[in-house]
């Protein structure tokens, strides 16, 4: 008699390459490039779950962001590939943004982010939480 995990496994290999070190530290510094920058992960979060949002909107729920850097930091996501832009031909003008398939992957890697923030030892999470100014 056949095991069901035998007869459900998956057959297909993973297509992951074999990554040497220097090869998976490119990587990385190619991932972190993209997401590097002050409100990036930010903007990335209020994005999540297929939420569009306007200019204005992402404005209000980020504060300490001036409309200088959001509009940058949102020019470079879209870029980059990770945020879509769409502008409503309207008066007055309606700009949504919103995360592309290809940045919506990202909510599993950001999730396994916030997971490991919060099984920091005390003494670490101490500092995490104060202003960059204070330490």
């Amino acid at each position: 008699m056949t095991r069901t995990d035998e007869k459900v496994g998956n057959p297909q290999k993973s297509k992951r390459p074999d990554y040497t070190p220097a090869g998976g530290a490119r990587s990385v510094q190619n991932a972190l490039r993209i997401l590097e920058g002050r409100w990036k992960l930010v903007i990335l979060f209020q994005l999540f779950g297929g939420q569009r949002r306007r200019f204005s909107e992402l404005e209000k729920a980020i504060p300490g962001v001036s409309q200088k850097m959001l509009i940058q930091q949102l020019r470079q996501l879209e870029a980059d590939g990770v945020v879509a832009r769409i502008v409503h031909h309207e008066v007055p003008p309606r700009v949504e943004y919103h995360l592309t398939e290809w940045g919506q992957t990202l909510c599993p890697a950001l999730d396994a982010l916030l997971v490991w923030a919060e099984a920091a030892p005390p003494e670490v999470r101490e500092w995490l939480v104060e202003p960059a100014g204070e330490r």
